[in-house]
């Protein structure tokens, strides 16, 4: 059967192997005391071992491998790191392997002493056929504790990855907050197929320059639309006349340069998600929402959340129209309730997580994974897979957890490393 250097880190660390009468490769009585800190950066694997070979104590590191001729073709030889080993630890020993002064290095071979049934079970779970996820034959008899920790732990390190982005656009932002989180707000108005245009949209129109125009509505629409390339061109109707006249005004003013117009996508799109109608919903909230990170940093529940977001009125050429020039039955053209909490969810719950984080204020985190735990779970491929496997998705804390699981462990076999693949694989 197939065998891989993780599986021995994992059963090193977990002690799983027969320990009795433990011996180095060169008869030497042997007690391990600790096995060490598993290291996953550069440098030996495990540190701060303590081990006791004959009558002597050693405290040091220990470094795994399948084979012992794999020291040298890793190159450890030559690397100082290593000078501190104080035992290797190999599947298989086939050659001795020596210190630069000749004495040998303490080996422990673990090939006669891990459990076939502990072998046979990793095995089946990293190299078996399986459709969704390796342990779709076993997740179900994992138990409820187990598997709530873990969906925290793993939601959490999603949050911590997305707020990565966040605090480098902070920085490029030169520390400005609201403006961080108006173009991730624009960028999150886009739902995926609209996102770069959006980003670029606001990269290019920077709130201090809407802000300037707060109190004309015509013109704050005029920019955004003419910032995203819509007011180019012959125009025929009244109301996109008069935003083309403001922007080519407001355009030499301000030296702006519009969003090539080719980058928004239109196909195989509802009418009611076109860029041009998510255009006059992102407009509208402008003008009616100064500073409002500052006012997502105020609001405690998610039902105020939607209600900032809800409660915005676009102009009313939109009731009868889907794009400029073409009149269509009149229609509301409000956020939809699942588009709410898309933004909510993408926008607000990230930067309360990473506003959190960086200013190191708890009740911000806490905040964020609340308001998880109170949006609906979303429903697409992964968390319906998950459902059918027999797991529980309540909400978006759930959902946001096993996408990142599928994604970031199951698509990549990390078993090991899995608090689920190290449950089903521990003897009872």
């Amino acid at each position: 059967m197939l065998f891989t250097e993780d599986f021995l880190h994992y059963v090193w660390q977990f002690r799983l192997f027969n320990r009795i009468n433990l011996r180095t490769t060169e008869g030497e009585e042997l007690e391990i005391q600790s096995v060490g800190l598993h290291n996953k950066n550069a440098g030996p694997d495990f540190q701060n071992a303590r081990i006791r070979v004959g009558e002597t104590t050693w405290a040091g590191n220990a470094e795994l491998h399948l084979s012992s001729s794999d020291w040298q073709r890793h190159g450890h030889t030559t690397d100082s790191a290593y000078d501190n080993v104080i035992l290797h630890v190999v599947y298989t020993d086939d050659i001795p392997l020596m210190r630069a002064d000749g004495k040998r290095v303490p080996t422990l071979e673990l090939k006669d002493r891990i459990p076939a049934d502990l072998h046979h079970r990793y095995h089946n779970l990293v190299f078996g056929k399986q459709s969704i996820i390796p342990c779709e034959g076993s997740i179900s008899t994992v138990d409820g504790i187990t598997m709530q920790n873990w969906l925290t732990r793993i939601l959490v390190e999603r949050l911590e990855k997305r707020s990565e982005a966040v605090i480098a656009s902070l920085e490029q932002n030169r520390g400005d907050w609201e403006e961080t989180f108006y173009q991730f707000l624009a960028a999150n108005f886009g739902f995926k197929v609209n996102a770069l245009p959006f980003e670029l949209l606001a990269k290019s129109l920077p709130q201090n320059i809407l802000a300037k125009h707060k109190n004309n509505a015509l013109q704050v629409v005029a920019l955004i639309f003419g910032q995203a390339g819509f007011l180019e061109g012959e125009l025929e109707e009244a109301y996109p006349k008069a935003l083309q006249s403001e922007y080519n005004f407001l355009r030499k003013k301000y030296n702006l340069m519009p969003v090539e117009n080719h980058l928004w996508k239109f196909l195989r799109m509802r009418p009611q998600n076109f860029p041009t109608i998510r255009l006059a919903q992102f407009a509208a909230l402008v003008l009616q929402s100064s500073h409002l990170f500052s006012k997502v940093l105020e609001i405690k529940e998610v039902k105020e959340m939607r209600e900032l977001f809800s409660n915005i009125s676009v102009n009313e050429y939109w009731e009868t129209h889907y794009r400029f020039g073409k009149e269509s039955k009149a229609s509301s053209k409000s956020l939809g309730a699942a588009s709410v909490d898309t933004l909510i969810l993408n926008t607000v719950v990230l930067f309360l997580f990473s506003y959190g984080k960086h200013m190191k204020l708890q009740y911000y985190v806490s905040r964020a994974l609340k308001m998880l735990e109170n949006i609906p779970a979303e429903q697409n491929n992964i968390t319906d897979d998950f459902v059918n496997l027999g797991i529980k998705i309540n909400s978006a804390f759930d959902s946001q957890a096993v996408i990142e699981l599928k994604n970031s462990y199951c698509n990549y076999k990390k078993c090991l490393q899995c608090g689920v693949g190290i449950k089903i694989l521990k003897p009872n």
